[in-house]
């Protein structure tokens, strides 16, 4: 039967040891010259006698809060089983480091830093204008950086992506894809046109029974299982709005990111987005947020990001990032904050 010893008080498990060895030394000695005195033997033979009541000895030495546990109870922080072999650390889902883009002479991202994990609800916010869109598109290839020595770009520990590949693991929301929601394309083949990387089914795609069912799935999962046979024409801004973000679910990402999600949404359809962001984020999919809309920011969100003039200002917990004292600096006027419901509403 195994044994193992728990740590007291905080203490780190060295300094148990040295306690341990301290007080065995002493128990020996103890015992040593307890027989000795009794027997009148040499230190050579009194030592094997000592042995039989050690154990009890150092039982009875040791403070109360020092426990003796079978191996069913937790083991100690770094504790490994014989043959175990622990989990290696997941990379970050996206790490930029040092990254500088330029769109035709001038640098819009300028070094930029940072890592978001797959599992996190991450807003990006900063004013029109401070490279969130560029960002956006460096993360989806269609930007690059500028190639340096200290610039790196990784998703998931890797630099280079099979864009198909890459659908499965981030998802993407954007504007740029509601000016192509303008044909007699119902909402099921817009969704299907994910599979595709296209804005709706050409004649040349083949739809398999496994890709159909994968796309009603995702427009139930959102509610909006009565917009599958309804030309995107005919949809209302909120609708469409929905159909794109199950476009981005066909392929059951680990991560959504949302690129301005409420630009030309009414408050009802504004209203209907949360609500479908939040329902994302509780099933367990990670969340990155790009806004410049601090109304857009659902509860489930606990980190914010900062950026202003393609640099990342400030990174922290939203209720330390979300105050007047950063967010006036980074829209360049005085603003009021107010919470209501776990939104933030800036004026």
């Amino acid at each position: 039967m195994g044994i193992s010893i728990r740590a007291w008080s905080g203490l780190p498990f060295e300094a148990v040891l040295v306690w341990m060895t301290v007080t065995y030394a002493t128990v020996i000695l103890f015992e040593v010259c307890k027989l000795r005195q009794a027997s009148g033997r040499t230190l050579r033979d009194a030592l094997p006698g000592v042995q039989g009541s050690l154990a009890s000895r150092l039982f009875l030495f040791a403070p109360p809060s020092l426990l003796w546990h079978q191996p069913s109870s937790p083991p100690l922080p770094g504790w490994q089983s014989p043959g175990e072999t622990l989990p290696l650390p997941q990379p970050p889902l996206l790490d930029l480091n040092n990254v500088r883009v330029m769109r035709g002479s001038n640098v819009v991202l300028h070094d930029l830093t940072l890592q978001i994990h797959a599992d996190e609800k991450v807003a990006i916010l900063g004013p029109n204008g401070c490279g969130k869109s560029t960002l956006v598109k460096t993360i989806t290839r269609e930007c690059y950086p500028v190639a340096s020595e200290d610039s790196r770009m990784t998703i998931l520990g890797e630099e280079r992506w099979n864009v198909f590949e890459l659908r499965s693991l981030l998802g993407i929301v954007s504007n740029d894809l509601m000016s192509f929601l303008t044909t007699a394309a119902t909402g099921l083949d817009v969704v299907l046109s994910g599979f595709f990387s296209s804005a709706a089914v050409l004649p040349h795609h083949r739809v398999n029974s496994t890709q159909e069912s994968a796309a009603r799935a995702a427009l139930a999962q959102l509610e909006a299982e009565q917009l599958a046979e309804r030309p995107v024409c005919e949809m209302s801004s909120g609708e469409a709005k929905r159909v794109l973000i199950a476009r981005a679910l066909v392929h059951a990402p680990k991560t959504l990111l949302f690129d301005e999600p409420s630009n030309s949404l009414d408050f009802t359809a504004h209203a209907s987005l949360r609500q479908s962001m939040r329902s994302l984020a509780a099933s367990g999919i990670g969340i990155i947020l790009v806004t410049h809309d601090l109304s857009d920011i659902i509860p489930e969100i606990t980190r914010v990001l900062l950026m202003r003039n393609g640099q990342i200002l400030a990174d922290g917990p939203k209720e330390a990032m979300l105050q007047r004292g950063s967010l006036s600096p980074l829209f360049g006027t005085q603003v009021k904050i107010e919470r209501r419901d776990g939104y933030f509403h800036l004026w």
